[in-house]
């Protein structure tokens, strides 16, 4: 695979309910939930074709960590219910969330790029929340000052906490961090980093 594929695969996984990270296995990727105990294996057919394997696995699904996914969702249920925020607030709010739409907007109105990587092009950027979505308002959930641009590789490392930024833009890189896939995905583990 190539190293965009992975992450690729990765965010398609989460967005089909398999939110743990994947584990390269044999060449495979495995994806996994704790919802259910169903697994997914991929793996590179030929080029920009995939072959997918289905399996259950002989053990009860791993609960997610301090239940981070079942907090989320009762909150977007929460907003969804909630009279006092008019419906396009709400939906721009749940679009927030996933990186797009308004919130994405005025992120855009302030960074113009990855601070890690440089990507430029909109298509290739993620708007990430700076302060975490579950300790913000409503309005600061759609507030471009709570946002950087980032890509996906980048997003991917700072949503799961293996990367962090200082004020002064020192990055920060989590010592569970594995140095071989941060290196892969441009970052230099052994070299002091600001992106200012």
């Amino acid at each position: 695979m190539t190293p965009l594929e992975p992450l690729r695969l990765e965010k398609a996984a989460a967005d089909c309910g398999f939110e743990m990270t994947p584990v390269e296995i044999d060449s495979e990727l495995e994806m996994r939930s704790a919802h259910f105990p169903e697994s997914v294996r991929v793996h590179v057919a030929g080029e920009s074709r995939f072959e997918v394997t289905v399996s259950v696995a002989d053990q009860p699904p791993i609960q997610p960590a301090i239940g981070l996914v079942e907090w989320e969702e009762h909150e977007m249920d929460v907003l969804r219910q909630d009279d006092r925020v008019i419906e396009t607030d709400r939906q721009a709010i749940v679009l927030a969330r996933r990186g797009q739409g308004l919130f994405k907007e005025r992120v855009m109105r302030i960074e113009r790029s990855c601070r890690i990587t440089g990507v430029t092009r909109p298509e290739h950027l993620r708007a990430s929340h700076a302060k975490p979505w579950r300790d913000v308002t409503h309005d600061e959930r759609l507030d471009g000052e709570n946002g950087l641009l980032l890509t996906p590789n980048v997003d991917h490392l700072f949503d799961r906490g293996f990367i962090g930024f200082e004020s002064n833009g020192d990055v920060l890189i989590s010592p569970v961090a594995d140095r071989e896939s941060l290196a892969r995905m441009g970052l230099d583990p052994n070299r002091s980093i600001n992106v200012g």
